[in-house]
């Protein structure tokens, strides 16, 4: 038997179905919010995240999904979404009208561990906002990723804020958390002792307490902020505090893509384990002029829905509607069967039947274990005298319906069951 690769998993009926209820949502939320979608593709060339991600991260070192394809060009299943919207838009000339919100869904793949959040192919629901550096925008990205979360029906999350800095304030900051970590350097994992020249800041965002340890009384980036972006940060509670929108300030938020700078934010669970980030995201300002755009800001975040269904696993799927079975009984019953079937599913009814054909008793079995309520019965004796009978399952009654208003009768009951 041939089975799916490690870390990359089925999504089978009676789970697509809760998928499909957390997509819906999210679209009618992005929708209110003036959010268009994109599509970028799964494939892209390295350089897209070699370039804006970062070539001293962990993504680009260790996890990407990188190889040469027949014209021995690099290229690289993507590993997160806002580099792939953002050349996307610099290609296509997006930006004749600011600010560009969009939206986008769909799978990512890295190449790490699998385990229990955590996949080699994952999926994401993820928002971009360009074109605005005020810190209103800011606002308005955390206050849908509130209205999403509850939306949800997920409101128990902490939401962690910071700020990253800027070019001006963040290589000085670089040169003081230098300055504490290198005679710590024998108390780091490897991993941090790696980093420690390369990217010094990913130290804070190390998971092994021994790191944690170490780096407890570093100097923190919130104390080492421009003016300009100690303002920006202070708008940005604010308006949070404005909509009433609960945060803790936490400033050891690093993020793991070199192209974050100021706003900084985390959506954290204590239900998932180690994996205890359901959504991240914050500012890149630079990201566009380096993908080759012009020099405008941006925004957005992503959130992880394997990571969100984990979290509504308890939830019901949304229930299906019952439909209906229509069981044809002999060659002519059977046209005038494909003819009722074709006509209901033109008016968006859903309707089963058997196309093996079988007994009236088999096909009503057939009809009990799809959950219809009605069944329409059509055989010799119905053709014969131009009426169907239709069968109520949960009732074990029926009735007899003339062919010329069957399909009046039966899409007036559907909508009165709906």
């Amino acid at each position: 038997m041939v089975q799916a690769i490690r870390g990359f998993k089925d999504i089978l009926p009676g789970e697509t179905e809760r998928w499909l209820a957390l997509e819906s949502s999210a679209r009618d939320l992005f929708a209110a919010y003036g959010y268009a979608e994109i599509r970028p593709p799964i494939l892209e060339s390295t350089e897209v995240f070699s370039r804006s991600i970062g070539e001293t991260t962990d993504i680009v070192e260790k996890e990407m999904y990188t190889f040469q394809d027949r014209s021995n060009r690099s290229v690289t299943l993507r590993p997160e979404g806002t580099a792939s919207v953002v050349r996307a838009c610099v290609e296509h000339h997006q930006f004749q009208t600011l600010p560009l919100k969009l939206y986008y869904l769909g799978p990512m793949f890295r190449h790490e561990r699998p385990q229990a959040g955590r996949l080699r192919q994952f999926h994401q629901i993820g928002v971009e906002a360009m074109g605005v550096e005020d810190a209103g925008m800011d606002i308005e990205v955390l206050a849908l990723l509130r209205d999403l979360f509850e939306r949800f029906g997920l409101r128990d999350l902490e939401l962690q804020v910071s700020s990253l800095g800027c070019s001006i304030c963040r290589p000085a900051y670089r040169e003081r958390l230098l300055g504490f970590l290198r005679p710590q350097i024998s108390a780091l994992c490897p991993d941090c002792q790696g980093r420690l020249e390369r990217n010094p800041l990913r130290t804070l965002d190390c998971k092994r307490e021994a790191c944690r340890e170490a780096t407890q009384d570093a100097p923190r980036i919130l104390d080492s902020l421009c003016e300009a972006c100690r303002s920006h940060f202070a708008e940005v509670r604010e308006g949070l505090d404005t909509l009433r929108i609960p945060y803790v300030v936490n400033p050891r938020i690093v993020r793991g893509l070199d192209y974050y700078m100021r706003t900084a934010f985390e959506l954290v669970t204590d239900c998932l384990g180690a994996q205890n980030a359901v959504a991240a995201g914050g500012r890149y300002d630079g990201l566009v002029k380096d993908l080759g755009g012009p020099d405008i800001p941006g925004i957005g975040f992503a959130l992880g829905m394997e990571r969100v269904l984990a979290l509504l696993k308890d939830r019901q799927p949304p229930a299906q509607v019952s439909p209906f079975f229509v069981a044809a009984l002999g060659k002519v019953a059977r046209r005038e069967a494909l003819l009722l079937i074709q006509a209901l599913r033109n008016v968006g009814k859903p309707v089963e039947w058997d196309p093996a054909g079988g007994s009236l008793k088999s096909q009503l079995r057939k009809a009990d274990r799809l959950g219809a309520r009605q069944v329409v019965i059509l055989g010799e004796e119905e053709i014969k005298t131009g009426r169907a009978t239709l069968r109520d399952m949960a009732a074990k009654t029926q009735q007899s319906i003339p062919l010329s208003d069957l399909l009046t009768t039966l899409t007036t009951k559907s909508a009165s069951h709906e």
